[in-house]
C-alpha cells in the first residue's frame, strides 16, 4: 500500500510561477499512490485555469473515490470567506483533498477551530511584529475499504500559528478516538518532527525533510498511524517542478 501527502501550492511551479496541469498530472503519476492527500488545492480558481485540481489528480492516479473539502470560498491572499458546510462546484474555492484507489464507505468533513481572523504575530527571525489573517482549516476523513480491511484516513493542513496548530491537532485526535479501524493521519501539519506524532500519540511512518522543496531543512509534512497496517518498506521525500514542498511517500508491506 502506497501512501502520499503533497502540499501542491495550487499546482504552481516556484521556478516559473505558472500553473501547468500537465505537471500536476505527471507528478501524481510518478508518485503512483494508492491513497493521496493533497493540500492547498484549488477548484474553479482563475489562477489555476478554473480547473478542479482534485479531479485532475484523480484521473492521473486512477482514483475510484475522492473528496474535496473547501476551507474557504474565494481566493487566498485576496477576497475570501470561510467555506459553508455544503461547498458547491462552480464557486472559486480552496482546501484539501483525499483520493483513493480503494472505494470509500463514507466521507466526513471536519472544520477546525479558528483563531480570530486578524491578529499580531511576532517573527523571531526578523524581530518584528506582523498582522496575520489566518485562513480557516478543514479535515477530510474517509473510511476506505482496503485489501487489509477498513482504514480511516484523515487529511488536513494545520495552522502555522505557534500553538494553534497543536490545538487543532488535539481536536482531530479527539474526534478520531472512537474509530476502531486503523487510522492514518496525513498532511501539512506545519510542525516539525517529533512533535506531531508525540502530540497525537501516533506512530510516525516517515522521517524525511520536506520544506523548502529545493533545499529542505525541516519536515512539515507527515504520515502518522494509529494501529497496525504493515511494515514500512520505504519512505521518500520527492521533489517535483511544482510546489514549495516535497511530496512525502510511504510504501507499506501489508499482509493481504
Amino acid at each position: 500500500m502506497r501512501l502520499a501527502t503533497f502540499n501542491i501550492l495550487h499546482g504552481r511551479s516556484p521556478s516559473d510561477g505558472t500553473v501547468d496541469l500537465d505537471r500536476l498530472r505527471a507528478a501524481v503519476r510518478e508518485l503512483d499512490p494508492d491513497i493521496l492527500a493533497l493540500q492547498e488545492v484549488d477548484r474553479d480558481q482563475p489562477r489555476s485555469h478554473l480547473a478542479d485540481l482534485t479531479a485532475v489528480a484523480g484521473e492521473a492516479m486512477g482514483a475510484v473515490s475522492q473528496r474535496f473539502a473547501a476551507a474557504l470560498s474565494g481566493t487566498p491572499g485576496a477576497t475570501w470567506i470561510a467555506a459553508a458546510e455544503r461547498d458547491l462546484p462552480g464557486e472559486a474555492s480552496y482546501g484539501v483533498a483525499l483520493l483513493s484507489r480503494y472505494p470509500a464507505r463514507s466521507w466526513q468533513v471536519l472544520r477546525l477551530p479558528r483563531i480570530r481572523p486578524t491578529f499580531p504575530m511576532w517573527l523571531r527571525g526578523r524581530r518584528r511584529m506582523i498582522m496575520v489573517r489566518e485562513e480557516p482549516r478543514a479535515v477530510v476523513i474517509g473510511l476506505l475499504d482496503t485489501p487489509v480491511g477498513p482504514v480511516t484516513v484523515a487529511n488536513t493542513h494545520l495552522s502555522f500559528v505557534p500553538g494553534w496548530g497543536r490545538h487543532q491537532l488535539r481536536r482531530i485526535v479527539r474526534d478520531l478516538e472512537p474509530v476502531t479501524a486503523p487510522v492514518v493521519l496525513m498532511g501539512d501539519l506545519n510542525m516539525t518532527e517529533p512533535l506531531p506524532a508525540h502530540r497525537a500519540g501516533y506512530t510516525r511512518l516517515a522521517e524525511q525533510l520536506t520544506f523548502p522543496a529545493d533545499d529542505p531543512t525541516e519536515q512539515l509534512d507527515h504520515i502518522l498511524l494509529r494501529g497496525e497496517l504493515g511494515r514500512v518498506r520505504v519512505s521518500q521525500a520527492r521533489e517535483f517542478d511544482l510546489s514549495d514542498h516535497r511530496a512525502l511517500v510511504v510504501e507499506l508491506e501489508t499482509a493481504n
